[in-house]
């Protein structure tokens, strides 16, 4: 599998369309473009799993490979379209339990 690069990255984001629509988390698939809540870092889904945790390509300071949490998420490029992520409701409660252990 052949990665996006940085540029591609940001390029995608660049020339999508925003729209006021939102994506499950499960509906985010391999090749799909992210962008995390108040940082400047992009990345691309490298998985096709669901649940709380996703592998991604990340390009933020540095570039790496690694897991993240979906709720790390804010925006989704999807065929054209940037989508604001929606966490599922067992989502929502496994996130509040988990900013209480970082609080």
């Amino acid at each position: 599998m052949k990665l996006k690069t940085h540029k591609e990255i940001k390029d995608a984001f660049n020339n999508a369309t925003l729209t006021n629509e939102t994506i499950l988390s499960n509906n985010i698939k391999k090749g799909d473009i992210i962008k995390e809540i108040g940082l400047e870092w992009y990345g691309e889904i490298l998985d096709n799993r669901r649940g709380n945790i996703r592998i991604a390509n990340i390009y933020g300071i540095y570039t790496e490979i690694g897991s993240i949490y979906i709720w790390d998420i804010d925006k989704v490029c999807k065929d054209g379209k940037i989508y604001t992520l929606k966490l599922t409701k067992k989502q929502m409660k496994d996130y509040k339990r988990v900013k209480t252990f970082l609080e």
